[in-house]
């Protein structure tokens, strides 16, 4: 099997909804939000869908409680509990499906807007003309008091990196067992500059979109560890033969 990245942007909050940028801020998910992502994972999630849980080998999730509760909401059902839960759910209410280990760090939390936190964009084109600056482009001039492009380019390479070396290579060499696919489930800026560096891209070409609450696929082309693609659209669900 040809290993798959799904990346999975949180639901909607009351920021996402009005367009001010959310760091370190944490917000929890709308109702609608939460709606939402029940129906993805309703639709997407499952042993004939998109993310087939067996097919899981690991997740990762932000430190932020949009990420962990989206993860929730998904119910890929999880083996062990998840690490903010004091316990499980019952069978009853979530039956198992995947052995993957949910793993929380640090290395997709958002970008770190610093100065322009809670803003947005046009609040932030207003403060540079003011303060006599050029047009703003994340991917070019980052943020001031937060994080540059180059920043979030070395925590995003490290990670991608142990991807491939924990988890895909094994793929390649036929000693996954069946199991190979990773979840990731994070924000807007991060998870689009994460597709961009997993095609090894500059973020200055980045012309992604992706939505509250959306799914986007990475994998690979000709079966190749070395030349990592973006998936536009399956052809269809899996079916078992």
């Amino acid at each position: 099997m040809t290993p798959r990245c799904f990346i999975v942007r949180h639901g909607e909050t009351e920021w996402s909804l009005n367009g001010r940028h959310t760091g370190i801020t944490d917000l929890p998910l709308t109702a609608n939000g939460e709606k939402r992502i029940k129906a993805t994972g309703k639709a997407l999630v499952g042993n004939d869908r998109l993310i087939v849980p067996k097919k899981l080998v690991h997740v990762y999730v932000s430190p932020r409680t949009r990420a962990q509760r989206t993860l929730e909401l998904l119910e890929i059902g999880c083996k062990e509990r998840l690490p903010w839960t004091e316990a499980r759910k019952s069978e009853e209410e979530e039956p198992i499906r995947t052995e993957a280990e949910v793993e929380i760090t640090d290395a997709i939390r958002e970008w770190d807007y610093g100065d322009y936190e809670g803003l947005t964009s046009k609040q932030i084109r207003e403060l540079r003309e003011k303060n006599g600056q050029g047009p703003w482009d994340i991917w070019r001039d980052g943020c001031p008091g937060g994080e540059s492009p180059e920043d979030v380019i070395r925590r995003l390479d490290a990670l991608i990196a142990e991807i491939r070396e924990k988890y895909h290579s094994r793929c390649f060499e036929g000693s996954s067992g069946g199991k190979g696919d990773v979840l990731i489930v994070a924000h807007g800026h991060i998870l689009r500059a994460f597709a961009m560096r997993w095609t090894r891209k500059p973020l200055s070409e980045t012309a992604l979109i992706l939505e509250a609450g959306g799914v986007g696929t990475l994998s690979y082309e000709h079966h190749n560890i070395h030349e990592p693609a973006i998936i536009l659209g399956t052809a269809g669900f899996v079916v078992e033969e």
